[in-house]
Formats: C-alpha cells, structure tokens, sequence
C-alpha cells in the first residue's frame, strides 16, 4: 500500500507543466498564439522530494546569486578586454623632464619664460625651458596655497595666499624680488579676515580678492600703483648700483649661467618696501528681498540714482504682506516636498571678471579709459539671478552702487571670461547658456544642455579653421566667432560654438559614463599651442589629448612610473602657451634612498608638446597666413567690404531665380543695413 506521499509524488510526475487557463488548440497564424507566459508553471519533478529547509534555502540562493554575479563580472571584463583589443591604443608619450622637490607643492603659476610653483614657507621660481630652479623664496612660517602670476611686461607681479588666508604682492624685476605689506594681516589673530578666492587683471592695473571673516564673506577691489612700483625699485637699483662697484648678476644672467640653484636670499629686497595698492570698493553681497518701506511709488524712482542699480530688484513696491501671502501659497502648494530635512544653505561666494571697454558696457563720458585696461568688475553671487556691472573708476568714498545689471531666468552657476576679454559665457543652474560678445556689443545667443546635464566648467577654445583636414589659426583677427568647452557635472563633455550669423550649435564630445566610472573626466584644459586640441584628465589619473573637431583622442601622456591615486583626484597642472608644454604634479610620493635613509621625493612632471613627433609639426604649422585659406569655405575670414558685396550678390540673385519674394529680400537688405550700421558705430 503506498503512501499518501508516494501518490502525490506520483501524480506531480504526469505532467511537466500545468496551465491555469483552459486548453485550446492555437490558430495557424504564429501572430494570434497567446504570449502570456505566465500562465504557464514548470514543476520540477524532484521537487517534493529535494526541498531544502531554511536556513539552508537561504544559503542555497545567496550562493547561487554569488555565481551568477561572479559571472556577470566575468562576462564583462572579457568583453571589455575584447573591445580594448580591438581598439587602436593612442600613443603613450612618457614626460621629457621631471623636477624633484623635497615637499610637496600645492599650487603651479607661469608667466613669460617663468614657472612659479608654490609649497612649503614660499615659493620657487624654474626656468621653463630646461625646468631648472633659480630661485627659492622661503620666509613664510606657513606653506603657500594658492599662485598668481601675471606679465607686466618687464616685470611680473606675484600673489601669494597662505594657508592663513593672508595675501601678499611681489614684484620680479630685474635683479630680485621686491615685497609689498601684506594686505589683510592684522595683529589681533581673531580678527584675521581669510582671503577665499584672488583674481589680478590683465596688465595687473586692478586687483580683486573675496574674504571671509566674523561671519561676512564681501568682495574687495584694489588699483594696483604699477608706475610707482616701477620708479621705486628703479631708483632702489641706482641707489645700490652707485654704492656697489661690483654688479650684482640679474635674473638675465643666471640664466645664462650653468649655475642655476642659486638661492633668491642674494636678489631678495626685503628691507625695500613698496607702495601699498589702492583700496577703491568694497562690495558685499546682495540683501534679502524683503517687503518695501515705500509709501509711494515715485519714492521708489526717486531712490534710483542715474539707473544705477535698476534690475537687481532692491527697490520695488511690494510689501511685507504681499510677501507672506506668497510664502503661505507656496507652502501650502508644496508641503509634501518641503517637510523633509533642510540642508544649510553654503555660504554665499562670487565669481567676478575684470572686463575692458566695449560696445555693451556703458560708461560715462568724461571717463577716458586707457585701451586694453579694465574699467568694468563683473560680479554674480552664489544663487543670485543677476550679473552685475561695476566701475572701476571710482574711490573708497564713493556710494558702492551697480552700474548696470544683467537679470538672468535662473540662478548662474558658472561664468567664465575669454583670455581675450572679447567673450562671456553665463550657465545658469537650469543648464541654459547665454553667449556674449562684449567686444561687439550684443549676445550670440542662448543654448541649453542636454536634459540632466549641468554646467561644471567653462572652458573657451581660441578661435581655429579646419583646413585641408588640419586645424589651423587664421592669421587675421576674427571678429564674433567662438568656440568653448563645457565639462558637465556628470562627466560629460560638449562642444559649443556660435557665431553673429547662425545660432550657437552644441555637440557631445564624451558621453557620460555609465559601467566605468573610474573614467569619468575630472578636469580639461585647452592647449593654445595646438588648435581645437584640449587636455582631459579622468579620476584614473589617465591624461589624454584630444581633438574636438574629429572626436578622437590624439595620444596620451602617463608618468614614468605606475601609481595609484586618491579617490576623487583633483590634479594640480599648468598649460603655458609659450614654450608649448604643460606640468603634472605626481600625486604619489616615493621613496628614495635606502630603506634607513628612505625619503619621500615628490616630482612634477614636464611634458613638452615639441618633443614628440606626433605633435611637433601640428605646434610649428598652427597658423595659417589669409592668402592661403579659401575664401569661399571660410567667408568668415574675409574683409567685412568683400563679405557685403558677396551678400548683394547673392541676394540679388535669389531674387532673380525667384528663389525668394520681395518681402524677403526687404527683409535681408533691412538686416544687411542693421548690421553696417552696428559696425559703422564700432568703429
């Protein structure tokens, strides 16, 4: 007699499947079959007698999860080793020199033939061109954070921010170093104002630096005394010069000299101290919105000065109440996303650019401003929607007031001014870009990124031509045409470019990644030696070149040595235009010396484009002469006299062919019209 068990064992046996709906007999066609597999259960013939109890079930699935995993991986890094065997591998360019420090430097400059690297109690000073030290300038107690250095021309002036947030000016001339005082050090250590962020103008006439202090963050602008500055170290030289019969060698001299370690103690003019800059704004950030204290609104236009500060939404005529009545509908409109945890708001910071004289930037008459000096500070806060515009000729005693104001839909995140000053380009927190050309006088337009990306950095392209498959520079001035780089917050990078004449156009250059996240890029850098190339660097501590036109990586650069980097990497690099090359702090440390004796030696690596052939040509070759090019393919860089008679024509043209009516040739002479007499009033 058989069990109960046995029986039921046996019946699950008859059939291997069991359907919950009603057998039928499917028609002909495959397309009317049923395609609900779920009404389908497959039994195991075994299982009645081989289930497992917990917790050995458990086990059983956390191992079977544990294979199946184990061989997801397995499958794709198989797949991944085929597709990188089937790649073309870039060239891996080894750097040509390297500079061994015994600390480790925190902050690189360069200026004319100068690189300035920044580290503990000072700073050094290496010759570019064969990365050899010249100086070393060490009188600080605490180590240098942050470099600045800009070309005065035969001088250079040096900013220094140290790890105590205290500022200090240097002038390089000739024979040595002279110091300034430094600018916010005080006595009383509590009341210690931090110096969070630096910018000095080009040709060092101005000079800008956001501090931090008792709980204020606000924005102090200097004018820097340069001709004073000249004439004091001048007459300081004669005044050593007539006592001394022996000349002192210059910075000329060492260089030409095999000794090239000597210390800067024999050129430092420490008992010289020059003249202090000239503190001429103070600006803070802009005040909460708040309910007006107007009675009337002609109080409100009697408190807007010459317009100076129209459009920043200070003065207004909407009060308290109207406020909180808002601030009730809101609420209760978004409860449910409002009651969750509330992060503190970050402290507020600037962004702030020195721009020249242009069409777009208004200033009064009686102002005569030198060419090529700034006379405008633009300036936008942490969250704020505006941009805005203030003079830099005024005095400590005059009324901190915008002179213009530049509203924005969405708050701006990012901004960035060309090395020209010719072009800024605004990224609000929306991911939408607003273009402008100052130096014309209008916008070029707006573009928004693709959805979900946001804007990181900004990184403008020198102007370049793709000619007989290369990418050259046009030997004349181009006037409205820019290219730039915009690395987004989830690693993606975008090339935008815009023009007067067409809408600005966006393309990918690299996607986000989506398995290798140890790609994704961390920082790009574009390389002015070689054109419409930019560097790209990726938390794998990877360095490639690449060109932006063809999408493709050129070649790569790597250090001599294999190391592994700190999660995330933030390298420390500079890109000089002239020598072409740029220098790589190595991040990882290493021993030297015997195991008794080991020393931690930190390097920073020297890559030199002309030193590898694949580039060597494409640096000498970069600029291309306006008799060479084909005027036809690049109308662009034309004469605007030829450019107008070519648009005549083939206006009149299209007329003829009846390829366009009468109104939309009106049309186009109307726009031809518009735009002789924007240029005529550039000019």
């Amino acid at each position: 007699m058989s069990s109960p068990r046995r029986s039921q064992t046996q019946k699950m046996r008859l059939s291997l499947t069991t359907r919950k709906v009603p057998l039928e007999v499917p028609t002909p066609t495959e397309k009317d079959w049923p395609t609900d597999e779920g009404d389908y259960v497959f039994m195991d013939l075994d299982q009645g007698l081989d289930s497992l109890p917990q917790p050995y079930r458990m086990i059983n699935k956390l191992v079977n999860l544990l294979f199946d995993r184990s061989w997801e991986i397995i499958e794709e890094r198989n797949a991944l080793r085929e597709a990188e065997s089937s790649q073309i591998q870039p060239t891996v360019y080894p750097p040509v020199g390297e500079i061994q420090l015994n600390k480790r430097p925190n902050c690189m400059a360069v200026s004319q033939d100068f690189l300035f690297v920044g580290g503990a109690k000072g700073f050094s000073i290496y010759n570019l061109y064969n990365a050899k030290r010249i100086y070393v300038w060490d009188k600080l107690k605490v180590d240098v954070t942050s470099i600045c250095a800009t070309d005065l021309g035969s001088e250079i002036l040096i900013a220094l921010v140290d790890e105590m947030g205290i500022i200090r000016l240097l002038y390089f001339y000739k024979d040595g170093l002279f110091v300034s005082k430094a600018i916010n050090e005080v006595d009383d250590a509590s009341k210690q104002m931090t110096c969070i962020k630096m910018d000095i103008s080009q040709g060092g006439d101005f000079a800008a630096f956001l501090l931090q202090g008792a709980g204020d963050v606000w924005l102090d602008v200097y004018k820097l005394p340069k001709e004073t500055w000249l004439k004091e170290v001048e007459h300081s030289q004669l005044t050593s010069n007539s006592k001394k019969k022996v000349k002192q060698p210059n910075t000329l001299d060492l260089l030409s000299t095999d000794n090239l370690e000597m210390d800067i103690n024999i050129c430092f003019k420490g008992d010289i101290k020059l003249s202090l800059p000239v503190h001429i704004m103070k600006i803070k950030p802009p005040k909460p919105i708040t309910g007006t204290t107007f009675k009337s609104p002609l109080e409100v236009f009697a408190k807007i000065e010459d317009c100076y500060g129209l459009g920043s939404g200070q003065n207004h005529f909407i009060k308290e109440s109207q406020w909180e009545q808002q601030a009730e509908i809101f609420n209760a409109s978004y409860k449910k996303y409002l009651d969750g945890e509330w992060e503190e708001e970050p402290a507020s910071m600037a962004t702030f650019h020195f721009l020249l004289p242009s069409c777009v930037i208004a200033m009064p008459t009686e102002v005569k401003n030198p060419a090529g000096v700034a006379c405008v500070l633009g300036v936008h806060w942490t969250g704020s929607h505006n941009f805005f515009l203030y003079s830099l000729n005024r005095s400590l005693k005059d009324k901190v007031d915008p002179e213009g104001v530049w509203p924005c839909a969405a708050p701006i995140a990012v901004s960035q001014l060309s090395c020209s000053s010719s072009y800024l380009v605004l990224a609000c927190e929306d991911g939408v870009l607003t273009l402008w050309d100052l130096a014309e006088g209008f916008p070029l337009g707006v573009i928004a990124l693709p959805e979900g990306c946001f804007c990181q950095s900004i990184h403008f392209l020198k102007y370049f031509l793709v000619h007989k498959g290369q990418n050259v520079y046009p030997g004349d001035p181009v006037r409205s045409q820019m290219k730039c780089v915009v690395l987004c917050a989830d690693a993606s990078l975008h090339l935008v470019e815009a023009n007067r004449t067409q809408g600005p156009t966006i393309r990918v250059l690299v996607e986000r990644p989506v398995k290798h996240l140890d790609e994704a890029i961390c920082a790009v850098a574009p390389v002015p030696a070689l054109p419409g190339m930019v560097l790209i660097f990726s938390k794998n501590g990877s360095v490639c070149l690449m060109d932006v036109v063809k999408r493709e990586v050129i070649c790569a650069f790597a250090p001599p040595r294999s190391f592994h980097l700190a999660v995330p990497w933030k390298p420390v690099f500079i890109v000089s235009s002239y020598p072409p090359c740029f220098l790589l702090r190595d991040d990882c440390p290493h021993e030297t010396g015997s195991t008794d004796d080991a020393e931690i030696q930190n390097s920073i690596f020297y890559f030199n484009f002309e030193a590898y052939p694949l580039l060597k040509n494409i640096s000498k070759n970069c600029t291309i002469p306006q008799r060479d090019l084909d005027n036809t393919a690049f109308p662009q860089a034309l004469p605007l006299e030829i450019r107008c008679e070519r648009f005549l024509q083939k206006s009149f043209q299209l007329l003829e062919k009846n390829q366009v009516t009468e109104q939309e040739h009106s049309a186009r002479l109307r726009r031809y019209s518009l735009f002789l007499q924007r240029e005529n009033f550039r000019k």
